[in-house]
């Protein structure tokens, strides 16, 4: 019955943020992403909106959860790392990036120990989002 049966997929990856539009702003207009729905829930005080490349019933999603009335930032804590995102050429993806005011703490490169080119962007959160060259996988 387990996931070598077909029974599980992946569905959507939740991170709370402080700010909704402009966290939808960042997913939507510097990643591309578009925003398959959004909804309030009065009665939980918070509001979700669902973020990614295809409809929710096939491709993982990021579901970006405002809770109403908080004022502190959220801890991001130590045991969440990052997303992950393909992309071709991540030099011009990188510096098209930074022209549209992202901040990249891990510039475009090659891995440490690998042949792979990787960089780290951060949302307006600070929630990484690592960047992995299609192109050098392997």
């Amino acid at each position: 019955m387990g996931a070598a049966s077909g029974n599980f997929r992946m569905m959507h990856t939740m991170i709370r943020v402080m700010d909704l539009d402009k966290s939808i702003k960042f997913y939507t207009e510097l990643l591309g992403m578009t925003l398959l729905r959004r909804d309030d829930y009065p009665g939980g005080k918070f509001t979700n909106a669902f973020v990614g490349y295809g409809p929710e019933d096939t491709e993982c999603v990021v579901e970006l959860t405002l809770n109403w009335g908080r004022e502190e930032p959220y801890d991001l804590g130590t045991g969440f790392g990052h997303l992950a995102l393909g992309v071709r050429d991540i030099y011009a993806v990188c510096s098209a990036l930074e022209k549209q005011g992202a901040k990249i703490p891990r510039p475009p490169g090659p891995m440490l120990h690998g042949t792979t080119h990787i960089a780290f962007i951060e949302d307006p959160d600070g929630y990484k989002i690592e960047l992995i060259d299609l192109n050098t996988m392997g």
